[in-house]
């Protein structure tokens, strides 16, 4: 057996622990750049004294330990440069922020809403949708700068620099480290569920790189829906969305072959599919339903996703079904992509012929005029219908447009045939 050594141990730890730390420590400074320099002064602590003490049985309250002591004593520090600016006089000196009246009861109170309060500063919609998914993966994901870098196939300066900016426009804008409760809390939750299912999204279908997917992005997502369904149990569209991503994902080992290359949803080999995680999707799913009043978007690509999951082969799908879903999608949100993807059920149920009658009607949509899945969609339509030299003109254009290189080897592929 492998021998765990200190580092990997506080690597595990770390990903683990990071989250419920950093939210212990917002809720005592209330400075995200500090209770970050604060975890991480930890971890150094325990790079130094771990290869000589041992690791200790709870690693993760060792380090919050370690990182609380030193809030404490950042605290006093500040408390003393505050009451020697007083004795100066209230001329000489700006006001100092408020700190916690009680700082030993700050350290010591319930931790319940930590998690949720990280989220919510992570998320919160004074931040770029670019710079939240940066700062959620760094704070919650437990994900290094390099690693978000490498997940986006971006440079690594081009990512500290959004967490840095995130970071500063937090302070700047005086974000107040509070969770939001009823209606306030409900109207600030749709950022966070964008920022995680934007993660989710990239993980399951790259839209760059030499990879079709990136699993571990996959896995980070459906840890922070999970996390924030605990800590939100009432609201039915985080629950949609956790059995959204959890259908989804049960479906990883079919995706790719042994070469690594993307294998479509209906050519896919449903005995590969994860039955138990299909299982807890759908648990997930009725979870939600019962809460939901009317459906909302994640539910409702949930429902989409299960009409797939149930289906032990392809034709045994419910096109008809998926149709209805995709048709109260719609006309929820307005969106062009989700009429696109409403067109290719509609294709599936009633033919292809009709499928494209509502493909075309896109053509001249401003949202999808560089979205490769649209001539995607209309090449496999047309090529449904006999008229290869169309089709084969859509997919090469499908082709030039996607930054997926297994993506494009595909649609080339599809294109010389």
């Amino acid at each position: 057996m492998e021998r765990v050594t200190p580092k990997k141990a506080i690597e595990a730890v770390w990903r683990i622990e990071s989250a419920r730390l950093l939210g212990g420590l917002v809720r005592l400074v209330r400075d995200v750049g500090l209770a970050e320099d604060l975890a991480q002064e930890a971890l150094v602590l325990a790079l130094e004294r771990w290869p000589e003490t041992g690791i200790p049985d709870n690693p993760g309250a060792w380090l919050m330990t370690a990182a609380k002591h030193r809030g404490l004593d950042e605290l006093r520090r500040r408390r003393l440069i505050e009451r020697k600016h007083d004795a100066l006089g209230p001329e000489a000196f700006e006001p100092a922020p408020p700190g916690p009246v009680d700082v030993e009861r700050a350290l010591d109170e319930d931790v319940g809403d930590d998690l949720l309060r990280l989220v919510l500063v992570t998320c919160h919609e004074v931040l770029s949708t670019e710079a939240r998914v940066a700062l959620t993966l760094r704070l919650l994901g437990g994900l290094t700068t390099d690693e978000i870098a490498r997940a986006f196939l971006l440079p690594e300066a081009t990512i500290a620099q959004r967490i840095v900016r995130a970071k500063r426009t937090l302070a700047e804008a005086k974000v107040p480290f509070e969770v939001p409760r009823g209606a306030a809390l409900s109207a600030r939750l749709p950022s966070v569920l964008e920022v995680i299912y934007l993660v989710f999204n990239e993980g399951y279908a790259a839209t760059r790189g030499e990879e079709w997917m990136r699993v571990e992005l996959c896995n980070d997502a459906l840890r922070l829906g999970r996390i924030l369904a605990g800590l939100v149990p009432s609201d039915a569209e985080v629950h949609g969305l956790v059995a959204l991503m959890e259908i989804q994902a049960s479906r990883a080992a079919a995706r790719v072959n042994a070469r690594g290359e993307p294998v479509l949803l209906l050519e896919q080999d449903r005995s590969r599919w994860d039955r138990l995680l299909i299982g807890r999707g759908l648990a997930t799913l009725r979870r939600a339903e019962a809460l939901a009043q009317p459906l909302g978007p994640y539910t409702l690509q949930a429902a989409i996703a299960a009409c797939h999951a149930r289906a032990l082969v392809a034709d045994a799908t419910d096109w008809p079904r998926i149709v209805a879903l995709y048709d109260a999608l719609a006309a929820l949100t307005e969106s062009p992509v989700v009429e696109l993807n409403r067109a290719v059920a509609v294709a599936m149920a009633f033919g292809p012929a009709a499928g494209l009658e509502l493909v075309d009607a896109l053509c001249d949509e401003p949202a999808l005029r560089d979205y490769h899945l649209l001539p995607g969609v209309r090449g496999d339509l047309l090529t449904r219908l006999g008229r290869g030299d169309e089709a084969r003109r859509e997919f090469e254009r499908a082709a030039s447009l996607t930054q997926n290189a297994r993506e494009r080897a595909l649609l080339l592929a599809r294109a010389a045939r």
